[in-house]
Parts: structure tokens; sequence; C-alpha cells
């Protein structure tokens, strides 16, 4: 579970957080809307530990990130896999190295282990078949997107690589940021579809930051709407769409 508690933060003059208060709990897809500059993404920064509240807090299970140590700190962010905007795939790397960048990093050289880690997270978002359905068809797959590069892969590829990306070591928490940003409504489908799915097979507790409403609606629990610096909404996607605040009204008429 994360638990934000009354974070405030300013950078110089400009206060971005004026005491940010929400409840995110285990296993649920949760949303967090609202116009550019409200926030959003500083709060995200918060919640895995990059920025130090002026005042307030974060805890993650039970554990108050401000007080960690840094050991403590990468300890916990084990548990945390990111998408980026536009997928943030490294254009020199393939599609396998792309995938196990993380776990290389932090020392895994054992290519047996990073193949089998590589293959079970692009059959969870649907790049491979089933291992078990075919061995010889999933092993003819694997070996032709191994190598492909990000601009061999279509735009609903390269996000779908990147969702692979983040479920690495299998993380109880994904963060993604506007996962589906320039792609088109099929392709945007079957990643919100992804991501429901990753949600309900995975047990993943989901945070993602979109301006698109049609995503919402399909894939959060809950939604938390931000709006200059402070929470303007917090509840189910129904409560959402019959909400009578002038200020959510005004948002979910422009970006429904």
């Amino acid at each position: 579970m994360i638990a934000i508690n009354d974070i405030h933060k300013s950078f110089g003059n400009k206060k971005v957080l004026s005491g940010i208060s929400l409840n995110i709990a285990t296993g649920d897809t949760f949303c967090i809307i609202g116009k550019s500059g409200c926030g959003k993404s500083v709060l995200i920064k918060h919640i895995v530990g990059l920025l130090e509240a002026d005042s307030g807090y974060v805890e993650i299970d039970g554990q108050r990130i401000s007080e960690l140590s840094r050991k403590e700190l990468f300890k916990l962010r084990r548990k945390f896999g990111f998408v980026f905007q536009g997928a943030a795939l490294f254009d020199s790397y393939s599609v396998f190295e792309n995938v196990v960048l993380g776990i290389y990093e932090h020392g895994e050289r054992n290519m047996d282990v990073l193949e089998r880690e590589a293959k079970r997270v692009l059959s969870a978002v649907g790049l491979l078949p089933e291992a078990r359905s075919d061995e010889n068809y999933f092993r003819k797959e694997w070996e032709i997107l191994k190598d492909k590069k990000p601009a061999d892969l279509s735009g609903g590829m390269k996000k779908r690589v990147g969702v692979a990306r983040a479920l690495v070591g299998s993380p109880e928490y994904v963060f993604y940021d506007e996962p589906t940003t320039g792609l088109d409504p099929v392709t945007s489908e079957q990643i919100d579809e992804l991501i429901s799915n990753l949600s309900k097979n995975l047990n993943v507790t989901s945070i993602v930051i979109t301006h698109d409403m049609f995503s919402v609606y399909k894939i959060a629990n809950n939604v938390a709407m931000l709006n200059d610096g402070k929470v303007q909404f917090v509840g189910s996607t129904k409560e959402l769409s019959t909400s009578n605040d002038k200020i959510v009204r005004e948002f979910l008429d422009r970006y429904e």
C-alpha cells in the first residue's frame, strides 16, 4: 500500500504540491489526472524517493521513504517498474538488450537467466506466444524478435517492449507515464487492455499518469485529479463521471 500524507513541495518561490494526501491500495489500478503543471510528475517522484518533501511523508508497505537509508531505498525500488512516455527505448540496443538492461546493470551476467526473464516478460505483454503452446514456434518467434531494434517496431510494439522492461524482476508497483500518448485509437485500446490484464494476472499495483479519459474509464479502479498542487477529486470512475465540481467538469469537458 502507498500512503501519501500531507505532502508539500516548493521549488524556490513556486509552490508545486500543497498538502497532497492519497492512499493507493495494493492491487489497485490508480489513475492520476490533471492539466499540465498541476504536480502529477512531482508527486510520482516523491513516491519513488527521487524528491524529498518540504513537509509530509510517503509510506510504502509501512516504510517511510524519508527515513530509509540509501541502501534501504535502493532495495525498496526493486519493487518498482517504470513505463516511460514514448517507451524510452535505446535505439542502438536490441529488444532483448532493452528489456534486460536493468538487471544487467544491477550485475546479472548469466545469459540463461537474462534470456529466461526476457522471454517471460515478452510473453506477458503478448509479443511472444506462451512457451508451452508450441516450443518450436516459440523458439522461432523469439529468434525473430530478440534482435530487432526499436526502429523495426511499430508504436504499439515499442510500448509493449517498454512495459516488458518494467516487469523484469516481478515488481509489485508499476508506474505508467502517459502510456497511450501518440498511439492510434486501436493501439491505445490494446495498451489499455494490457495494463488491465497485467494488473489482474500479475497482481501488481498500477499507478497511471494520463490525460486519456477513455483509458481512465477503461482501466482505473480509482482516480485522483490534481489541480494547482492539491487533490481536487479522489474516488471511483463512476463518481468522477457524475461529479458536479466545476473544476472537474471543466477538465472532463476538455479531455473526454
